[in-house]
């Protein structure tokens, strides 16, 4: 007796059906496409355009600007002015001074020093230490450099007023070291930043780390060292990368200071600000842009590159 084979209903094809056809998806991605368009590919290649001209906002080159090539980026790196005051050389060199006391030795040190001490402290004291840094990072930036302006004033600022309550003599601190006072501003303010990020990436540790070395009798010290330093490596490199981009672009200190005394805290995008917008030489401001942009461009890379790169299999 031979046994037929049980018949099986046809199996039914399962078919993947997009919710959008193509051009569904192209028609609701049109406007944010022409938004990004007008206000950045098009600027972005207008200020390329205008940076190889001598365009101005009055007189005769304002309608009809001559080509001048790289007469623009020539004058800006001209070895007879470039480290003078007021030049593009003295404000890419003071930016540079300002990138690596406020940003790399200032808010790095200082967020990464916070982060480790409110790891140990309790609960409440750590929510209220961040509540009042992260106050600084959040308040805008107009409001901030106002507070500090009145803060240093030298008639009736608060700084002078605890000075001379403590027997100690007022100064004009805006006038005698306006470099050093953007820098703590700076760094005050932008600390915030680091000590989240730095916090976050202590918090990820396993706590079984730190309860074994406390068993091997670790000091707080060695527990950072060996233990804390090695396993937040990427995210140090990830905040100074950041925290350099966006120090080097920083045009909050012009409210304290406006650029002076002198030209002593104009930095590069202050001196960009003063050439395009004060001078009105739109060709010369449109090539500092360029430049700006292209160190901005080496830091993104370098943090792309970075970023890329395989943890060490452990």
């Amino acid at each position: 007796m031979t046994t037929e084979p049980i018949s099986t209903q046809p199996q039914r094809k399962v078919r993947n059906f997009a919710l959008l056809s193509n051009r569904a998806g192209a028609a609701f991605m049109l406007p944010a496409g022409l938004l990004v368009s007008v206000f950045v590919i098009v600027p972005f290649f207008w200020v390329i355009f205008v940076s190889f001209t001598n365009r101005t906002l009055i007189g005769k080159t304002a309608l009809n600007p001559d080509f001048v090539g790289l007469g623009n980026y020539l004058a800006l790196f001209d070895p007879a002015t470039f480290f003078q005051r007021g030049q593009f050389g003295f404000s890419l060199i003071l930016t540079t001074q300002f990138v690596l006391m406020s940003a790399l030795v200032g808010q790095a040190l200082l967020g990464l020093l916070l982060a480790w001490l409110i790891q140990t402290v309790p609960p409440w004291i750590k929510r209220i230490t961040e509540t009042f840094v992260i106050a600084a990072w959040i308040l805008p930036e107009v409001v901030i450099g106002f507070a500090w302006f009145a803060f240093l004033d030298r008639d009736a600022g608060t700084l002078n007023m605890l000075l001379t309550g403590l027997g100690l003599p007022p100064g004009d601190f805006l006038l005698q070291q306006p470099f050093w006072v953007i820098v703590v501003f700076n760094t005050w303010r932008g600390a915030a930043f680091s000590m989240m990020l730095f916090n976050s990436a202590f918090s990820s540790i396993p706590p079984s780390y730190f309860q074994a070395a406390d068993v091997a009798g670790a000091s707080s010290w060695q527990k950072f060292r060996d233990i804390g330093l090695p396993l937040i490596r990427g995210h140090i490199v990830t905040d100074l990368i950041l925290i350099t981009m966006w120090t080097f672009n920083t045009f909050t200190p012009f409210l304290l200071t406006n650029g002076g005394p002198s030209y002593r805290t104009e930095l590069v995008s202050i001196y960009n600000y003063r050439v395009a917008f004060q001078d009105f030489q739109f060709g010369k401001g449109a090539a500092v842009g360029v430049i700006m942009m292209l160190i901005n461009l080496a830091f993104a890379l370098i943090y792309l590159r970075l970023g890329r790169k395989k943890a060490p299999k452990s």
